[in-house]
C-alpha cells in the first residue's frame, strides 16, 4: 500500500491559490503605482522611448527617422509612435510608466490564465508586485520606457490564444508586436514547428505591410538597409556595450577572443534551438493540456535568440520570465528547482554585490542570468525519458524485477531532475 504524501511545497501552493483579501489587493496596487510615480520623478525617465518619439516627430516634420542611428526599429514602429509624438511631455512623463507597468501586468495575467491560475489568488495578486520590487530589470524597463514591454505582453497573450486553438489570432498578436519592435521574430519558429501556416502568415504579413506603409510615408527609407541595419549587426558601439549582456559582448571583456565568444554564443543558441525542437516533439509525458510544452518551447526559442542578439539587455528576460514564473503551479516545472532561483539571484534587488559589478559592469550579472536560465531550460528539454524498474513480489517467490510488467515511466520533470 502506498501512502499519499503532501509536501510543504504543495501546501504552500494550495495557500497561494486561495483568494487574496481586499487589503492585499490594495497593497499590491499601491506598490505598482509607487514604482510608476517614483520613475516619473526621475530625470532620466523614458530615455529609450525618447528615440522612438523623436523618430515620429522627425517623420511629422518631413525628415527621415533613420538619420538618427539610435533608432533601430522597423518603419512600422514610426507609425505606432505618432500618437506619442503628439502628446505633451508632461503627459508622457506620468502616462508612460503606467503604460509600461500595464503592459507587463497584461503579460502576467495572460501567463496566469495560461495555467488556469485564478486572477484573484494570492499567487496572482502578490506575485506581480514582488516581481516589481524584487527583480531589478522591471524597474529599469519602466524607467526607460523601452518597447520591450510590448513583447512582454504579446508573447503570453499569443501563447494563450494558441493554447485555445486560435493560432491565427496568436499570429496577429505576434505580428503587431513585431511591427512595434522586432523582438518576437524568433517565435515564428513555434508556428513552423506547430505547422500553423495561417498564424505564421499573420505574424509575417502584418509587420511587413505596416513597414511598407511607413516606408512610403518617409523620405529615404533605404537608410534602414544602408545605415541602421549594418549599425545593428555590428552590435552598435561603445554606447550600448557596457549594458550588452550577450556572451558575444561580455566574453571579450573578460579576455576571451571575439571569434571564440561568437562561436560559444552560436553554439549555445544552436543547442537551444535543438532543445526547443526536442521539447516540442515530446508529448507522451504531458499530464496537462500541453501548456507547459507550449510555454517552455517558446521560452527556449527566445532565450536562444537572446544569446546571439546584439545587443541583449537585462530587461529582455521579462519577455519569458512571467511565463516561467506562472508555470510554478505545474509539478516539475523550472521554478520548482532551486537552480532556477539561483540563476535569478544576480538580478535580485538589495543584494550587496561588489562595486565592480555595479553600473557599467552590470552586464556580467545579466549575462550570468541569461546563460543560467538557458542552460536550465536546455537541460530540462533534452533530458532523456527514463524508466524506473520497481520490484514486484508474487506469492511464494522472492522479490524480483520484471521489466515487462513493472517498468513505469519516471515522473515527468521530477524535482531531482536538476
Amino acid at each position: 500500500m502506498k501512502r499519499e504524501n503532501h509536501g510543504s511545497g504543495d501546501r504552500l501552493l494550495d495557500w497561494l491559490l486561495r483568494p487574496a483579501s481586499r487589503p492585499w489587493q490594495l497593497v499590491s496596487l499601491a506598490v505598482v503605482l509607487g514604482v510608476c510615480v517614483s520613475t516619473s520623478l526621475r530625470e532620466n525617465w523614458g530615455s529609450d522611448n525618447a528615440f522612438v518619439v523623436k523618430a515620429a516627430q522627425t517623420l511629422l516634420a518631413g525628415g527621415s527617422p533613420y538619420e538618427d542611428k539610435r533608432f533601430l526599429y522597423l518603419p512600422s514602429a514610426v507609425l505606432m509612435a505618432v500618437p506619442e509624438a503628439l502628446l505633451p511631455t508632461a503627459v508622457l512623463r506620468w502616462s508612460l510608466p503606467v503604460a509600461m507597468s500595464g503592459l507587463l501586468g497584461i503579460g502576467w495575467l495572460a501567463a496566469l490564465r495560461m495555467f488556469s491560475v485564478p486572477l484573484r489568488s494570492r499567487f496572482a495578486v502578490v506575485g506581480f508586485p514582488v516581481l516589481a520590487l524584487g527583480y531589478k530589470p522591471y524597474v529599469n524597463l519602466v524607467l526607460i520606457g523601452n518597447w520591450t514591454a510590448i513583447s512582454a505582453a504579446a508573447l503570453p497573450v499569443a501563447l494563450l490564444l494558441a493554447h485555445r486553438r486560435r493560432w491565427g489570432s496568436a499570429g496577429l498578436v505576434v505580428g503587431l508586436a513585431i511591427a512595434c519592435k522586432p523582438m518576437l521574430v524568433p517565435v515564428g519558429l513555434l508556428f513552423l514547428m506547430a505547422r500553423r501556416w495561417r498564424g505564421l502568415a499573420a505574424a509575417v504579413l502584418v509587420p511587413l505591410g505596416l513597414s511598407l506603409a511607413g516606408a512610403l510615408l518617409m523620405p529615404s527609407p533605404s537608410l534602414f538597409f544602408t545605415k541602421t541595419l549594418p549599425f545593428l549587426l555590428r552590435g552598435q558601439d561603445a554606447y550600448a556595450l557596457p549594458w550588452d549582456a550577450s556572451p558575444i559582448a561580455v566574453l571579450p571583456r573578460l579576455g576571451v577572443p571575439e571569434p571564440v565568444a561568437v562561436l560559444v554564443a552560436f553554439a549555445g543558441a544552436g543547442a537551444g534551438l535543438w532543445a526547443a525542437w526536442t521539447r516540442w516533439r515530446r508529448t507522451g509525458e504531458e499530464t496537462d493540456g500541453g501548456e507547459l510544452r507550449l510555454v517552455e518551447t517558446a521560452c527556449m526559442v527566445m532565450l536562444a535568440a537572446f544569446l546571439v542578439s546584439r545587443p541583449s539587455f537585462d530587461h529582455y528576460l521579462l519577455v519569458v520570465l512571467p511565463l516561467l514564473l506562472a508555470s510554478a503551479v505545474r509539478p516539475g516545472s523550472m521554478p520548482r528547482s532551486p537552480w532556477f532561483w539561483l540563476a535569478l539571484t544576480p538580478q535580485v534587488a538589495l543584494v550587496p554585490w561588489p562595486s565592480e559589478l555595479a553600473h557599467k559592469r552590470r552586464a556580467f550579472k545579466d549575462c550570468a542570468t541569461l546563460c543560467g536560465l538557458a542552460i536550465l531550460l536546455v537541460r530540462r528539454a533534452l533530458r532523456s525519458g527514463r524508466v524506473i524498474l520497481e520490484p514486484v513480489t508474487t506469492a511464494g517467490s522472492p522479490p524480483r524485477t520484471e521489466p515487462e510488467c513493472a517498468a513505469t515511466p519516471a515522473e515527468s520533470a521530477s524535482r531531482t531532475a536538476f
